[in-house]
């Protein structure tokens, strides 16, 4: 019995036996602990806007650190099967399912977290047709940076044979450009990973050097690699939202979208200099590429571009497309 049923089952026996009217609480699952950036940036946002433009009577109640689901790449199939009635997730652990959404991962779409999170919502016509959910919000992160542990990379040179987790699949084609070999792996299992050696290196936004301590294993982190953020995703279930009544999903609606996204790309942008900073208090040394290394590396990744503009992601829809509209085109 899924989550909710059981909540509405309590709900209705409690409304039985009082002979009034009770509240209604919708469960948020989350693989993060409650003390995530996410959770004051986008989770709490919602529930405490959604609480105040109810009156108490639609709340949230969280469930973090995989209390329901444990696995990050099974969030959006958990919240489809019931088991939550909102769910916090990267749509780039299922790259296949969302190839518009993950194209804000191509480098040269945006410089930060927020204009990664505006070139979402440029989009969001055709992302809202990849999701069989209600997108209660969805932004992005910052550029990534390259943290490693063995070897610094410097240069283009330094990355060849390098093995480099990435967050979508999106992002193979451009680091075997580079020369490196990408892998994919939950954010979860990155720092024992990146201390044992499965991993030479990580690309990621750079506020995860403090989410996930990853100053702990790295010696390095390297600036200037090319990339572009990462996105993010609050969903709740269709028929949770389809079961509402016409007042509780006008609050629910006025209680998510563009502003709560935009509070997520805010947070982001801003925990990017934190991780960076942090990084530098812990004594790993922080490498800011040259313009000469950066443009070697644009140059090694500009077939691999050409390759995705042409590439059909969808009915038609080529990577070129959802580029142009990206950019506001």
């Amino acid at each position: 019995m899924g989550l909710r049923k059981l909540t509405n089952m309590v709900a209705m026996a409690t409304l039985l036996a009082a002979g009034s009217a009770t509240a209604e609480e919708l469960s948020l699952s989350y693989f993060m602990g409650p003390k995530h950036p996410m959770n004051a940036a986008v989770f709490m946002p919602f529930a405490e806007k959604l609480a105040e433009l109810s009156g108490g009577e639609l709340t949230v109640k969280q469930f973090p650190g995989g209390a329901l689901n444990s696995a990050p790449p099974k969030q959006y199939s958990t919240l489809l099967s019931g088991v939550s009635d909102v769910a916090f997730g990267l749509p780039g652990y299922t790259g296949k399912l969302f190839p518009v959404t993950n194209t804000v991962t191509v480098p040269g779409v945006c410089p930060d977290a927020f204009a990664c999170t505006k070139a979402l919502w440029n989009a969001m016509p055709e992302i809202e047709k990849e999701f069989d959910a209600k997108i209660l919000a969805i932004w992005a992160n910052d550029v990534p940076v390259l943290i490693t542990r063995d070897k610094p990379v410097r240069s283009l040179a330094d990355l060849q044979g390098m093995k480099v987790r990435v967050t979508s699949s999106q992002d193979l084609p451009f680091i075997e450009a580079l020369g490196a070999t990408p892998v994919s792996q939950p954010v979860t299992v990155i720092n024992q990973n990146l201390a044992n050696g499965t991993i030479d290196a990580i690309a990621i936004d750079p506020s995860a050097i403090i989410s996930f301590k990853l100053h702990e294993p790295a010696n390095y982190v390297t600036v200037g690699i090319p990339g572009s953020g990462s996105a993010f995703f609050l969903l709740m279930n269709n028929d949770v939202y389809n079961e509402l009544s016409d007042q509780e999903r006008a609050w629910v609606d006025e209680a998510s979208g563009r502003w709560l996204s935009e509070s997520g790309g805010t947070v982001y942008r801003k925990a990017a200099a934190a991780g960076i900073e942090a990084a530098r208090a812990a004594g790993v040394e922080v490498i800011e590429l040259d313009e000469a290394e950066r443009a070697a590396m644009n140059e090694a990744i500009s077939d691999a571009l050409a390759a995705f503009a042409e590439n059909e992601l969808r009915d038609g829809l080529t990577g070129g497309d959802v580029l142009r509209m990206m950019a506001g085109g």
